[in-house]
């Protein structure tokens, strides 16, 4: 009869040694929501109970295609948020293409699935060990490694205690993610308000500069008239009919000076025939250019018809002004979930500086109030605008904003 084996005091003294890894792990994790503080600290831990000589913790991101290097022991902790692996690339990659532990224990470079990394001197040691960090409710978060200079043997107990530690640090780095996303979210919503805002003002500004310039004065003027058409109106009658009628040519101009003032403020065409019959509309003020129109008649909330509206009215003007164009074509579509408003023309172009680019990108030398207002409506309705031209082939101006029904 074959006795059960009785742990040894070795056997004894390991386990505790893991018991307080995994119990400083924990107080690792829940000292604060940050990523990056929370990995670097995993990492020195892991080394010193490990004796390993670097560790490197590697977090899936948002969009689960790459590994971002959160966190490392010196001399690698200044490559934090450096360092990407698309998965699939290198050991870690792998890991995670596979979510299964990998072990090297020496002649990495004769491991097919080894990739240099020059920033983290792969060259500098000898074995390597790398697991999944995975937790049940967010699956696969990221990929632990670990580094030894001197040629090691990884055991089974060894991967099952990386494991262990994976497990437990997934949950955290998870959490950790949601709060970063969070805190993202919050200041974006913050920006979104200060744009709303500033945005808001200009159009304020430019009202009240149109009233000032034009309807005000005409009233003014108006006045003066009326005045003397009443003070001659005994004394010199057709003077006075004289005035009388230049006033009424002046309530007329005023009238229509009031009507742009408030399509400036909101568009009436765009109550009456949706944004397909107000780009229309707005295609017969630039008489000068052949237009050819290739709409949608689908309705969109009226903030973003508004905001695509005064998109594509600011790039008309650009291509009046600027452009030396004979042709323009617009287009606006919603397909697959997105709106899609483009404006082309035929001009003379300019350098971007980057063979195109989007609002994040804007160049100083393509950068002037008009592209950066249009970069700002677009991406007040969630949208991105994105500029491609080049000198002596044209401008395309291209909006894209998330379909949401009218």
């Amino acid at each position: 009869m074959t006795g059960t084996r009785r742990p040894t005091l070795d056997d004894l003294a390991d386990l505790e040694a893991e018991n307080a890894l995994l119990l400083a792990i924990v107080e690792a994790t829940s000292s604060g929501p940050d990523v990056e503080p929370l990995a670097a600290a995993v990492a020195r831990l892991i080394v010193e109970a490990t004796a390993t000589d670097v560790c490197f913790v590697h977090v899936l991101d948002d969009a689960g295609r790459s590994l971002t290097l959160a966190g490392a022991t010196p001399p690698f902790n200044g490559q934090a948020g450096r360092v990407r692996l698309p998965i699939g690339t290198g050991v870690a990659g792998w890991v995670a293409e596979h979510g299964r532990p990998a072990v090297i224990v020496d002649d990495k470079h004769a491991d097919p699935r080894y990739v240099p990394i020059a920033a983290l001197r792969g060259v500098d040691y000898t074995s390597m060990a790398s697991v999944p960090m995975t937790s049940d409710l967010a699956g696969l978060v990221g990929v632990l490694n670990v580094h030894t200079v001197v040629r090691r043997e990884f055991t089974a107990r060894d991967i099952r205690l990386l494991t262990s530690i994976g497990r437990l640090v997934a949950g955290a780095l998870h959490s950790a993610r949601l709060h970063r996303r969070l805190v993202a979210r919050e200041r974006a919503n913050e920006r979104f308000t200060e744009q709303v805002i500033a945005a808001q003002e200009t159009e304020r500004r430019r009202l009240a500069g149109d009233i000032h310039d034009g309807i005000s004065q005409r009233l003014v003027s108006l006045g003066y008239h009326l005045d003397a058409a009443a003070g001659t109106l005994r004394s010199d009658p057709a003077y006075a009919e004289q005035q009388l009628i230049l006033a009424r040519e002046l309530a007329d101009i005023t009238v229509d000076e009031a009507r742009i003032a408030i399509g400036g403020l909101r568009p009436p065409v765009l109550d009456d025939l949706g944004l397909a019959g107000g780009l229309t509309s707005l295609s017969r003020t630039v008489p000068d250019l052949d237009c050819e129109l290739i709409l949608g008649d689908e309705r969109l909330p009226e903030h973003v018809e508004i905001a695509l509206y005064r998109i594509a009215q600011e790039a008309l003007q650009n291509v009046q002004k600027h452009a030396r164009a004979t042709r323009v074509e617009l287009r606006f579509a919603v397909r697959e979930g997105t709106v899609r408003l483009e404006v082309s023309d035929d001009g003379c172009g300019f350098d971007t500086g980057v063979g195109g680019f989007e609002a994040r990108d804007l160049q100083p030398e393509a950068s002037g109030y008009g592209m950066r207002s249009m970069a700002e409506r677009a991406e007040l309705v969630g949208g991105t605008l994105t500029v491609r031209s080049r000198p002596g082939s044209g401008t395309t101006v291209t909006v894209t904003v998330p379909a949401t029904p009218a």
